[in-house]
């Protein structure tokens, strides 16, 4: 039977659109659809912008694996697009001597994970580059950096288009049901509500990836796996930014820690911190200012007071509650819940934004589709 697309994306966030973007390199044509009314309006458009080196994930996992695949490739993406980009480099700082011990196993991970030019610098070495951080040790990571990452989807979109697809904002996915004889039905919702049929289905709507799933006839509800909502809170600085590179702490328990950033605009921000939420509230309170105070201040003492001030907040779609470990990625294809033709993707956090480029086309490859010649 003929279908009204070849494969139909649910969502068009950074993820959804690099989905969207290996499909259509593969010669199909893609429909990305998109409830909120411009592109990149949920997770994607509330994060670090960031471009993670892959120093910590765990060996063999898709975190690690995508993240530094997809790191090289958002660089060439990037450079052939004309985006902006600062390929800063990072530093993870020590700043206690049981810290530093920790270093050792951060740099052990990350040649494991292959993430290119590590090394672990002194004390010394380390004021050379950034003379006002404090710490008795770091690790330097020079393929870490920060770009534009609204201009990155916007390339995105444009690559999808060119192709022949279509990104269809305003337009909530209401459900699909599987055809017999292979595709599905997709149902559209909007101000122009419409059924269209594809040979493949897409959902990467990050927050709203579980409930997306319940509405697609067929899917395991068993299989469908909890969410949790991880708040950041970002302050930016008032004044000078005071180091060129990314600053970062060891990672903590479900997160990175809160981190240093100078952005593109050359301000610096510091965060995301890490709280678990039941709603989806956005807004950063004045009062946290304290504890983001007494966190920076172990590496950077020099903080005045009152330069920070209340700048944004993210929430990040979690598989994991407080005090639980860390789960991967999860690229369900056939083989996970049993309908051929369907990759569902949940929890795409940190580092789903370094790693979209690789996970659209790890969806391909789930998928059954070959390499683009």
């Amino acid at each position: 039977m003929g279908f009204d697309f070849d494969a139909v994306v649910v969502g068009a966030g950074a993820v959804g659109l690099a989905s969207g973007y290996a499909l259509s390199r593969r010669g199909l044509s893609v429909a990305v659809l998109e409830q909120d009314q411009a592109i990149g309006q949920g997770v994607s458009s509330r994060n670090s912008e960031v471009i993670h080196g892959g120093l910590y994930y765990p060996t063999g996992s898709l975190k690690a694996r995508l993240c530094v695949q997809g790191r090289r490739m958002l660089y060439a993406f990037l450079e052939k697009h004309h985006v902006a980009y600062d390929r800063c480099g990072k530093l993870v700082v020590a700043t206690s001597p049981e810290e530093v011990e920790r270093l050792g196993a951060i740099l052990e991970q990350a040649r494991t994970n292959d993430v290119e030019g590590m090394a672990q610098l002194s004390k010394a070495e380390v004021w050379s580059l950034e003379p006002e951080l404090a710490c008795e040790g770091a690790l330097i990571s020079p393929q870490s950096g920060v770009f534009d990452s609204h201009g990155y989807m916007l390339a995105l979109q444009g690559e999808i288009e060119a192709a022949g697809g279509a990104v269809v904002v305003s337009t909530p996915f209401e459900g699909a049901s599987p055809l017999d004889g292979g595709g599905f039905e997709v149902r559209a919702g909007g101000a122009d509500p419409a059924t269209l049929t594809c040979r493949y289905l897409v959902t990467a709507p990050g927050l709203s990836a579980q409930s997306v799933a319940a509405t697609i006839d067929g899917f395991p509800a068993a299989d469908i796996p909890t969410l949790h909502y991880g708040k950041g809170r970002y302050f930016r600085l008032q004044g000078k930014a005071p180091f060129a590179r990314l600053i970062y702490p060891p990672p903590i328990h479900g997160a990175l820690g809160t981190h240093y950033r100078r952005d593109l605009g050359g301000q610096a921000v510091f965060g995301p911190d890490l709280i678990f939420v039941d709603a989806l509230d956005y807004s950063v309170d004045p009062a946290a200012a304290e504890g983001f105070y007494r966190y920076i201040r172990k590496f950077w003492p020099a903080l005045p007071d009152g330069a920070l001030s209340p700048d944004y907040a993210g929430i990040r779609p979690k598989l994991h509650g407080p005090d639980e470990p860390q789960p991967d990625f999860r690229i369900d294809g056939a083989d996970a819940h049993g309908l051929e033709g369907l990759v569902a993707l949940f929890g795409i956090e940190s580092p789903g934004l370094t790693s979209s480029l690789a996970i659209g086309e790890e969806v391909a490859a789930r998928l059954g589709l070959s390499s683009p010649a």
